[in-house]
């Protein structure tokens, strides 16, 4: 959606807890097609899992990675043993570090701090980065700029280093062949 993604918390966990969620196999997949199913019925883009545990805690956005930038300038996103590792979610960590000069927080994000960000985005191969608009958890709704300034830096640089035009960071492009 053009301005940003709306996004809702669901009941279901995408993984259990010392199960597969942080390897790419198909059955994590499965398991959220009901989940995104009642989301979009709703009307929101898709649905935000919490960690199975407690349910206080972001684990991911969809299919993809969730991070924050706090209005302070920070890029946080969520540290689980059940969250993906991210090829995506690992530049953008290295690019906001480096580049843009951003303090970077791989930790526990709970929902009660979504006040404290500005921007927030989900992370993943396909799109790069979906900007998120609004975040709805217990009937109460967070709204973001969407795409924000830092947000649609972040896409841009890595974007261009993908094709070329931007040096990439020591030791992420190998030659082949």
């Amino acid at each position: 959606e053009k301005g940003g993604a709306r996004f809702i918390t669901t009941i279901f966990d995408r993984a259990a807890p010392k199960g597969t969620g942080g390897v790419k196999v198909g059955g994590n997949y499965a398991a959220s097609l009901l989940a995104h199913k009642m989301a979009t019925e709703q009307g929101y883009d898709d649905c935000i899992y919490l960690d199975p545990a407690t349910h206080t805690k972001i684990e991911e956005v969809g299919a993809a990675n969730f991070f924050g930038i706090t209005h302070d300038n920070a890029f946080i996103t969520p540290h689980s043993p059940s969250i993906l590792p991210s090829v995506t979610r690992k530049s953008l960590m290295v690019l906001a570090k480096e580049y843009l000069n951003l303090k970077v927080e791989e930790r526990e994000i709970l929902m009660d701090e979504l006040g404290a960000f500005k921007e927030a985005g989900a992370c993943g191969t396909a799109a790069i980065i979906t900007p998120i608009k609004e975040i709805t958890h217990n009937n109460k709704s967070y709204f973001f700029e969407a795409p924000g300034h830092i947000t649609k830096q972040l896409y841009d640089l890595l974007l261009s280093i993908q094709q070329g035009e931007q040096e990439a960071p020591k030791d992420w492009i190998f030659e082949v062949g």
